[in-house]
């Protein structure tokens, strides 16, 4: 029997495919997309998808999960829709830009640290968020029970919750997710003139170069929207790589590899 309880899902790709595959089987689950053929797809797993933001108007909790660049208004649009009592949460990978203002609705801003090089709601899967981190950063007087609220339909698709502040998210995500990103297209671009080497290239230049396939949208919108945090990391990474070649190389190495063999399981999941 399924929890009585109203899910709404605006942008149904990856992150809000995965939730409403996810959540469809419990709650009764609402999905709103901009593309009919994404609408028919998603009718396969709730009756309730539309292209009209119209029909999440008694949801009690709403992810938003469409690009950076859409979500504000959304988010927008939102306050003349829903109830002030219901509770949004975007899922953004920034979140200063998210908490400029004030909503008449209760706004948690997160994001959730899990994803594929692909994108779209095909490419969308149950088990996405298992065992994943789930950032929250709420910015304002968001009370505890709105928050536990959230939390729990987030420990229910699997991931863990955390909370920080948008600022320190941003610096985070720079170092883990953005700086890598365009570290790895420089390291393809920069191999891509030479054909021996691109003929050569196995695994250890797929497994480096991975993050270059990353959705160009959302690859646009984190270099364009957190550039300050993500010319840090390239400066600290510059002066990472001059303390490497210095001296001690060896020793450096095996303290770097020692404690990434103790970061991540057997499958791959963060443990720290």
């Amino acid at each position: 029997m399924k929890n009585n309880k109203k899910i709404g899902i605006i942008g149904l790709g990856l992150i809000g495919g995965s939730i409403l595959k996810e959540l469809s089987n419990d709650f009764e689950v609402f999905g709103v997309s901009k593309s009919e053929a994404t609408i028919e797809k998603a009718k396969k797993y709730s009756n309730n998808a539309s292209t009209d933001l119209n029909i999440l108007k008694d949801c009690e909790i709403i992810f938003v999960c469409t690009p950076m660049n859409k979500t504000l208004e959304i988010l927008n649009k939102l306050d003349t829709i829903i109830s002030k009592d219901a509770i949004v949460t975007d899922c953004c990978s920034l979140k200063e830009f998210v908490t400029q203002k004030d909503y008449n609705y209760n706004f948690i801003p997160s994001h959730p640290m899990a994803g594929t090089e692909n994108n779209g709601f095909d490419a969308s899967f149950v088990g996405l968020f298992k065992d994943a981190k789930w950032v929250l950063t709420p910015y304002k007087n968001t009370s505890n029970t709105q928050i536990k609220k959230l939390t729990e339909i987030i420990e229910l698709l699997g991931a863990t919750p955390i909370q920080t502040t948008p600022k320190e998210h941003d610096i985070a995500v720079a170092l883990i997710s953005h700086m890598p990103m365009l570290v790895s297209q420089g390291i393809f671009k920069a191999s891509s003139d030479n054909s021996l080497a691109l003929k050569l290239a196995s695994s250890g230049f797929r497994d480096t170069t991975r993050l270059s396939m990353t959705n160009i949208e959302m690859a646009e919108d984190m270099i364009n929207m957190n550039s300050k945090n993500i010319e840090t990391a390239l400066l600290m990474l510059y002066k990472s790589i001059g303390e490497l070649l210095k001296e001690n190389y060896k020793e450096q190495i095996s303290e770097i590899k020692d404690k990434r063999k103790n970061m991540y399981d057997k499958e791959g999941k963060n443990i720290l």
